[in-house]
């Protein structure tokens, strides 16, 4: 049946197939129709991304067994229950400082002020609280205002005024570390309470196995829950969905992974309150990326800014709110650094602090690009950089060396990121 569009009004809606018509307008996400086929479909998967260079976590994933194997080989105290205790709970401070970079790296663009604003929240709460007397809870807060204000100040000068974030944030890097200097005095070093909420933060363990298992089975369960009523929406909706046998081996392996870390932290001293409060983080922040709609303008700048403001984003509001973001988990970083010296001192924040954060967040998985990523890639970066320093410590290893072994394995990382990218470009998948 032909229409005459010279006849026909905006009135006319003649429609020779409406079932056709309205599935036509239907996008179908081809990645759940390979899922549907069973092992057949996700073996096809797997060939489709690795021609198109979409490898996700599998390098980091692999780099983490290897590191494993090696160590492990050179030193049977390596996958002991005592030094991946160790290895958890050093590896929080840097963490939760790559969470707030993923964000700004998602931008396209860079922070290099975390390290010193980490040493400033520490130092912020060491005069605060051991010498003016301020409750210590106030002064935390305090703290982790001040590093989300100093990050808006950073946002604010890129965004509002169009200067560089590279720029700003080196300018930053310089004025707060010599702030640090300055609120700490002539003696340079604060010592806290260890007993005290900073003091614990790295030194407090649930020591009742119930702790590791609980929170072992509450992650399984919440898991799967969400995973399936996510299935039966997209299934109302008439859209195609997970089918209930990838759900049940994805949380069958999820169960592995966190019943294996119970064992482990029970054999110790139990469950780490720090690591606690980083898979928190790790949780929020994600369902932040990846169902809010601001998490949606985030990737949608990292993309394209010109397409993201025609659309109507504000995009100076965002970039704002993301330097924020990153100069709050910047100070929550400090906390857990002065937390693991139980102290503020002058070398907070120097060193490889900043290389490590950053590393953290592009060796797990977060484009230097912008436009990809995931917090859960400051969980596997900073497991490979803090597994690396404490396999390389064991063995006795020189400082420069781990530098080194460091800066060539973040070097692997971007060159593997370039050439992924090239690649979808080619597949027409960029």
């Amino acid at each position: 049946m032909s229409i005459d569009k010279t006849s026909a009004t905006p009135d006319d809606h003649v429609v020779e197939n409406p079932e056709a018509a309205a599935g036509a307008d239907v996008a179908v996400d081809p990645r759940l129709l390979v899922r549907e086929r069973g092992f057949a479909g996700y073996l096809d998967e797997f060939k489709r991304k690795m021609r198109a260079g979409d490898l996700g976590s599998i390098p980091v994933v692999v780099g983490l067994i290897v590191i494993c194997v090696i160590f492990q080989s050179l030193n049977s105290a390596f996958l002991s229950a005592e030094n991946l205790n160790n290895i958890a709970v050093a590896m929080v401070a840097t963490g939760m400082m790559s969470v707030g970079i993923i964000f700004v790296l998602l931008l396209g663009e860079i922070d290099l002020s975390v390290g010193s604003v980490s040493g400033v929240a520490g130092a912020i709460t060491a005069v605060l609280s051991v010498t003016n007397g301020v409750n210590e809870w106030l002064s935390v807060i305090i703290a982790l205002a001040s590093g989300a204000a100093i990050g808006a100040i950073h946002g604010f000068f890129f965004a509002r005024i169009g200067a560089p974030a590279f720029a700003v944030t080196l300018a930053g890097l310089l004025f707060w570390l010599g702030f640090m200097l300055q609120i700490l005095g002539e003696n340079g070093t604060i010592n806290l309470d260890g007993d005290g909420v900073v003091g614990k933060l790295t030194t407090y363990y649930f020591s009742d196995v119930a702790a590791a298992y609980g929170l072992a089975v509450v992650a399984v369960v919440l898991f799967f829950v969400t995973s399936f009523l996510d299935s039966r929406r997209r299934e109302a909706a008439g859209i195609p969905a997970r089918p209930l046998i990838d759900i049940v081996v994805r949380t069958a392996i999820l169960a592995v992974v966190a019943f294996a870390a119970a064992i482990m932290f029970n054999q110790y001293k139990g469950l780490p309150l720090a690591l606690l409060l980083f898979v928190l983080v790790l949780v929020i922040t994600d369902f932040v990326l990846r169902r809010t709609t601001y998490g949606r303008k985030i990737f949608a700048l990292g993309g394209s800014v010109e397409a993201s403001r025609r659309a109507g984003i504000n995009v100076t509001a965002v970039r704002v709110s993301v330097f924020a973001i990153a100069g709050f988990f910047a100070a929550v970083g400090g906390l857990f650094w002065s937390s693991k010296i139980a102290a503020a001192n002058q070398s907070a924040g120097a060193g490889d602090l900043l290389m490590n954060v950053i590393a953290a967040a592009v060796i797990g998985g977060t484009s230097l690009f912008g436009g990809r990523g995931r917090t859960w890639n400051a969980l596997l970066g900073v497991m490979v950089i803090t597994s690396i320093q404490y396999g390389l410590a064991l063995e006795g290893i020189a400082t420069p060396v781990q530098y080194m072994i460091t800066g060539g394995v973040l070097l692997a990382t971007v060159v593997i990121d370039s050439i992924t990218r090239k690649t979808q470009k080619t597949a027409g998948r960029a």
